[in-house]
């Protein structure tokens, strides 16, 4: 498995990452996708493509690196997800493995992500990868 980080523009955006991505985001357009990495990547939102070694891109991460007074420094995961086909085949935990290193690397003290509560597969995942519920994240939609 490869994993790397695609810079804004890079042609794999649209063409491998988005796919993969818009099965956890199906709102998500190639337009729309590209003005929120445009905009998000000046705050630190990155994203990082898991290939399989037919060269497939099988999983899909978008992430960043914050500093807060709870925390401190922390790589919150924005999105993660493993194309359908590709479940169950350890692209997850590479992904993970991959995120948690980069996070060590840049002398965060906590690794981080939400999960929506319908998602529980997704939950499974994470407990068996010993992340644990550490707080809750309430939201409201605005106007």
């Amino acid at each position: 498995m490869k994993i790397i980080e695609l810079a804004p523009g890079d042609p794999r955006l649209a063409s491998d990452l988005l796919p993969v991505l818009r099965q956890l985001r199906p709102h998500l357009t190639e337009e729309i996708f590209r003005e929120v990495y445009e905009e998000g990547h000046a705050q630190g939102l990155r994203f990082t493509a898991a290939y399989n070694d037919e060269g497939i891109c099988v999983g899909a991460a978008g992430w960043r690196i914050t500093v807060n007074t709870s925390t401190l420094r922390m790589l919150y995961v924005d999105d993660l997800v493993t194309d359908a086909e590709a479940r169950s085949t350890g692209v997850g935990h590479h992904l993970l493995e991959h995120l948690q290193t980069r996070a060590r690397e840049a002398g965060c003290h906590q690794f981080r992500l939400d999960s929506g509560t319908h998602r529980t597969d997704a939950h499974r995942f994470y407990f068996r990868e010993r992340l644990v519920v550490d707080a809750f994240h309430f939201g409201k939609k605005l106007d």
